[in-house]
């Protein structure tokens, strides 16, 4: 079962100490190093009335808004500063940021393209050129900007991380695994790639391994739902249903509005037999999220283990509604016709859901439709 994480990119964008232009520019630099941004504003303002023709002055008052998400404002600030010197690549790739964290990720691409033209040796522009290409969902291109980042700058862990959430992207998990490992020998503090890894290591049936990354994650970031479910799903693999149920719990205390994880805490109650259980945490589900089949798939199994067959009949009809393709919904639904003594109807599932591609409905045929 593959188990996908939402992704954490390290993105980098620049803010330089080198020039000095006067105390409103000083107090400027000062502010930002104390993450005062809105303080940092004004100062770069005063030194840009003092000196308009300062374009560190204007990177840097870009760059203070766009730490307070006033991205457009950001953009307009690079803009001059890109006026007065058009090969200046601090401010190109800093603008690409903007623009990449306004959704512009082809007009970001063109600035860090632009800064990679007047400086190919600028790591973080390939690293910053790589999150757009990936949004883009150009994963091979995102991959040799990672790999370019990687060789100017061997040292950032982040790099590392990027590429690897990559490769397991393209199904890459031993390459990215690699990745992981060199990403937390630099910096073994890192949950999200202890995370990611485990991740990595389930994808390949490494549950063992994937359970031990598990919980150094949550033993360096013990507020994240996600990694709680990780370990849910890789406990469950191992038939730890007790130690899933736990940690279920733990991730819904933590984020309770998730259905995916009522849904699957649903699954770990029905394999220890709670189908009470089972179906309040599927009722659940589909309360938050009324169009995935899954969960009305999987109330179904619940409802005719306690031999509710109307209901479990009314389930796989929803789930057929949602998903009208699914071969097994109609087998599963005409066998429990079946079961209440309608065969003809389901005979008729059934044979559906061979024409839609199950060998088993065909066994079923064969057993129940003479």
């Amino acid at each position: 079962m593959k188990y996908l994480l939402a992704l954490v990119f390290g993105f980098s964008s620049f803010v330089c100490f080198g020039q000095s232009a006067g105390e409103a520019f000083k107090k400027g630099l000062e502010h930002i190093k104390n993450e005062k941004f809105e303080e940092a504003v004004a100062a770069f303002s005063t030194a840009i009335s003092e000196d308009p023709k300062n374009k560190e002055a204007y990177n840097q008052r870009g760059y203070s808004k766009n730490q307070l998400s006033d991205f457009y404002g950001a953009i307009g600030d690079y803009n001059f500063a890109i006026d007065l010197d058009s090969t200046y690549t601090v401010a190109l790739n800093n603008r690409g940021e903007a623009k990449f964290n306004l959704g512009d990720d082809t007009g970001a691409i063109e600035d860090f393209d632009q800064a990679i033209r007047h400086d190919n040796k600028m790591a973080e522009a390939y690293n910053n050129r790589g999150f757009a290409r990936y949004n883009l969902e150009d994963l091979q291109g995102a991959l040799f900007d990672f790999s370019k980042a990687i060789e100017l700058d061997p040292d950032d862990s982040d790099k590392y991380f990027n590429r690897a959430v990559v490769k397991a992207e393209l199904e890459e998990y031993i390459s990215a695994i690699d990745d992981y490992n060199k990403s937390i020998s630099l910096n073994d503090s890192d949950a999200e790639a202890y995370s990611f890894r485990g991740v990595a290591k389930f994808n390949i049936e490494q549950v063992e391994e994937a359970l031990k990354d598990y919980n150094k994650a949550i033993e360096l970031d013990k507020e994240d739902p996600v990694k709680y479910e990780n370990r849910a799903l890789a406990k469950s693999s191992l038939e730890d249903y007790d130690g899933a149920l736990a940690d279920y719990d733990k991730s819904l205390e933590l984020f309770p509005d998730d259905p995916d994880t009522y849904n699957l805490r649903g699954v770990v109650r029905y394999n220890l037999k709670d189908n009470d259980g089972a179906i309040a945490d599927y009722d659940k589900a589909v309360e938050l999220d009324p169009y995935n089949a899954v969960y009305y798939d999987n109330r179904a199994l619940a409802k005719t283990e306690q031999q509710n067959y109307k209901g479990a009949i009314e389930d796989y009809s929803y789930s057929i509604e949602l998903y009208p393709t699914d071969p097994e919904t109609f087998h599963q639904r005409g066998l429990v016709k079946i079961t209440m003594g309608n065969n003809y109807d389901g005979c008729l599932d059934l044979n559906t859901a061979v024409e839609l591609g199950s060998d088993d409905a065909r066994a079923s045929i064969k057993e129940h439709c003479k």
